[in-house]
């Protein structure tokens, strides 16, 4: 084959959304912490997913047109560092193919060169080691392997091969995975695309699988790696999409070379992206509330996701596979749940204020509405509520002013897109960025209804801050990290990413949390049991915490049934 056209070209992008689809448990997989967690692989999914769906079920004349309509879709559907990059790498690769109705292999080279420079470009300081180096090897490689008379199957072939070998030198180039003898998993996942390119292009599309077997250890090519983002450790991580305005609505003329050095003198780890009057922004910031009402000057925005980075990772409630969670809204206890549609439509006043919260169960359930929540979205390790789940939600409660507490850190982003969806109605919708269940409980105790929504909101935010979160969990494999050993199925006793120690007996892993957690600045302690925890070790636990800490500490024990977990902690 010596032409690209559309219709191949579209067949190469959802082959190679479809082939990261049918691998991304495996790359949530490849993490260089041994918890039941990691989101890189559904990041780069999703982020692919809408770049397909953009095309799926639309014809191109122009592979332009084709290409300008994919990189858009992976724009608005970004999520995560790898998943901004990722959307670059094709934004890229579609500015090369503009206003072509077809390409040569000379082109697709140059094509490819194009995505590592607009990649490049839109990381204010690049780190090798990562989906950069995997971009920038392959492409170059490429360029120079190509002539006119190569065929597009041997182009794809030979790209697809050096970006193997560039990922199997990450661990060279970055310390983390050398540390531990890893690959970085955002370059695995844009090997799965390129791979699912590369079989399109010889004929053999990738079609989706269904993903309802468990995984195997070996699964992957590329166990153990994690994504290696440096950008993580400082401040706040802020992520914001604004559509641009005009001088008549009040906004101010955009530059973007001013708007990014503002966002570099007040921040770390820019990534900036413009396309058309859409821009997308990442920055690790001090002041996330001073970014955005600058940002505010230029445009309106449509998602804002703004995570405290001590607390990244913190939540593991999140599993290898994501299944669909489209009417994952608990409406009652128990199991029951109807559609918004079943329900009866409340055309009464709307309210002044509501909670909506993430919870992974009927304990949690129970907490949480004896908190003041009005509404609970189901959210367990192996089921992501969707955007759909929290617009429902947000209907169903019929308030002017929402605060939702989504207790998970990759839940954020799609809640955040809910409230969007509310932007232009009398509904105010807002995210409340806990990380954690301790967290979004401890947020919600912070309600004054006497108070402004906005003053109840900022509390709500501040109030994130003054709690320290622990969990006890199991390691899915043998590894040595910081000087801890931790064996394959022992309980690990967490604080965010630092393994505190890893021992056979989950009671034990408890203490030695509780050890780490608590000082004399302490006032409260909360333990929240799971579903595995015997009613004879919870009773264990009750006579632990109010022998070793009832006297310093206001403490209580409550049985949350969450799974994953056996033990939820939060200290203040």
């Amino acid at each position: 084959m010596r032409t690209i056209t559309a219709t191949i070209l579209k067949q190469m992008y959802i082959s190679g959304a479809n082939n990261l689809y049918n691998h991304y448990p495996e790359v949530d997989q490849l993490n260089v912490f041994p918890v039941p967690d990691g989101d890189t692989g559904m990041n780069m999914n999703l982020t692919a997913t809408s770049g397909a769906k953009e095309i799926q079920n639309r014809e191109f004349s122009t592979v332009g047109e084709l290409a300008s309509c994919f990189s858009r879709g992976l724009l608005m559907g970004a999520r995560g560092n790898s998943g901004v990059i990722s959307s670059q790498i094709f934004r890229g690769f579609a500015q090369a193919l503009k206003d072509k109705k077809s390409i040569n292999v000379v082109e697709l080279a140059a094509a490819f060169v194009k995505a590592k420079e607009v990649a490049y470009k839109a990381v204010m300081k690049p780190v090798e080691g990562t989906i950069l180096t995997v971009i920038r090897e392959s492409s170059d490689a490429l360029s120079e392997f190509v002539t006119p008379s190569t065929s597009i199957e041997d182009a794809m072939g030979y790209l697809l091969s050096q970006a193997r070998v560039s990922l199997e030198h990450t661990p060279d180039l970055l310390p983390v995975l050398k540390e531990v003898g890893v690959v970085d998993s955002g370059g695995a996942g844009l090997v799965y695309i390129l791979e699912g390119m590369e079989m399109a292009a010889r004929g053999k599309v990738v079609a989706r699988k269904e993903l309802s077997e468990p995984l195997k250890e070996s699964a992957s090519p590329y166990a153990g790696a994690k994504l290696s983002e440096d950008e993580e450790g400082y401040g706040y991580c802020t992520q914001f999409i604004i559509r641009l305005g005009t001088k008549e609505e009040g906004k101010k003329a955009f530059r973007e070379g001013t708007f990014k050095k503002y966002l570099t003198d007040h921040g770390k780890s820019v990534v900036l992206v413009r396309d058309e009057e859409i821009v997308k922004v990442h920055v690790h910031t001090l002041t996330p509330g001073n970014m955005l009402n600058y940002a505010q000057q230029f445009g309106e925005f449509v998602t804002i996701v703004i995570e405290n980075m001590s607390e990244e990772h913190k939540n593991i409630e999140h599993g290898m596979i994501a299944y669909d969670s489209n009417n994952s809204l608990n409406r009652d206890k128990g199991d029951k749940q109807e559609s918004p549609a079943e329900e009866a439509e409340d055309n009464g006043p709307l309210n002044d204020f509501a909670l909506v919260a993430v919870s992974s169960g009927p304990g949690l359930d129970e907490l949480f509405t004896e908190l003041g929540v009005s509404v609970l979205v189901s959210g367990g390790q192996t089921m992501n509520p969707s955007t759909e789940d929290f617009v429902k939600a947000i209907k169903k409660a019929h308030a002017k002013n929402v605060f939702i507490l989504p207790n998970n850190s990759n839940i954020v982003l799609s809640a955040t897109q809910a409230c969007d969806v509310y932007e232009d109605s009398e509904v105010s919708a807002r995210v409340v960025p806990s990380k954690t269940i301790p967290q979004g409980m401890t947020a919600a105790m912070q309600v004054n209804p006497d108070l402004a929504p906005s003053e109840i909101y900022e509390d709500m935010k501040l109030a994130l801050k003054n709690v320290k979160s622990g969990s006890v969990t199991y390691a899915i494999k043998d590894t040595d990290i910081e000087g801890v050993h931790v064996t394959k199925d022992y309980y690990m006793a967490m604080e965010d990413k630092k393994i505190v120690s890893c021992v056979k007996d989950k009671v034990q892993a408890l203490k030695d949390i509780l050890e780490h957690l608590i000082d004399d600045s302490c006032s409260s302690l909360t333990v929240i049991v799971g579903k595995d925890v015997t009613q004879e070790e919870e009773q264990q636990v009750a006579s632990l915490v109010d022998s070793q800490y009832g006297d310093k500490v206001e403490a209580m024990v409550h049985r949350g049934d969450q799974p994953v977990y056996s033990f939820l902690i939060g200290v203040e």
